[in-house]
């Protein structure tokens, strides 16, 4: 007897065994890293898949929405044309923020997001840009198909929360080069998932931690 019944006998990694998303690059799925209730910055580690303590968050702000990555993604050449200045990609997933009405405190969760914008971030020559979408069905921000259509202090918290994350000592401050809506992003998320293909191509994938 044939079942239909199809599931991952072990746990998928994040990064290379979920899927992009329903119908990427607008509708995605987010792989929660971090919540608006940490305080310490968590990412995947490349090699196992399991979350690990990357620092704790030096000052007070916390990040204003869930934050995490869109799986099969890869920021390499292709996002570092899109980010003038930028000598190179940062070499991780693409990150991502979504913002939901309801409180959302738990991570290592995927979350269906639908694409609005983004902020292009150079941090320390890398193009390290930021998608925004926000959790499908949202009852409040769910009807958002494009940047604007975002309450303007959800997104200047972002901008706040990205200029100021990385603060220690003299290092080289982060620059938010710009803010854009849904058409940049769009080119952003497709350059990353081509950036993924060549990674893969190269079986370079998920071997070393970035820095």
């Amino acid at each position: 007897m044939t079942s239909d019944l199809r599931f991952s006998e072990w746990r998928p990694h994040p990064w290379h065994g979920l899927p992009t998303g329903r119908e990427p690059p607008v509708f995605v799925n987010a792989y929660v890293e971090i919540t608006p209730f940490d305080f310490i910055k968590y990412e995947v580690d490349k090699a196992s898949g399991y979350l690990r303590v990357d620092r704790p968050q030096r000052g007070a702000s916390y990040a204003p929405a869930l934050y995490g990555f869109v799986p099969q993604t890869y920021c390499g050449e292709n996002v570092r044309r899109l980010c003038a200045g930028a000598q190179r990609g940062d070499g991780d997933p693409l990150d991502i923020c979504v913002v939901s009405e309801r409180p959302i405190d738990r991570s290592e969760i995927i979350v269906p997001a639908r694409v609005v914008g983004g902020l292009q971030l150079l941090d320390r020559g890398e193009a390290d840009d930021k998608i925004i979408a926000v959790l499908e069905n949202d009852f409040i921000y769910g009807g958002a198909r494009d940047l604007p259509d975002l309450p303007h202090i959800v997104v200047e918290r972002l901008k706040h929360y990205f200029s100021t994350y990385k603060l220690v000592g003299d290092a080289q401050p982060i620059v938010i080069q710009d803010t854009y809506g849904l058409d940049r992003a769009v080119g952003v998320i497709h350059a990353s998932i081509a950036d993924y293909a060549l990674l893969r191509g190269r079986g370079q994938v998920g071997l070393q931690q970035a820095e």
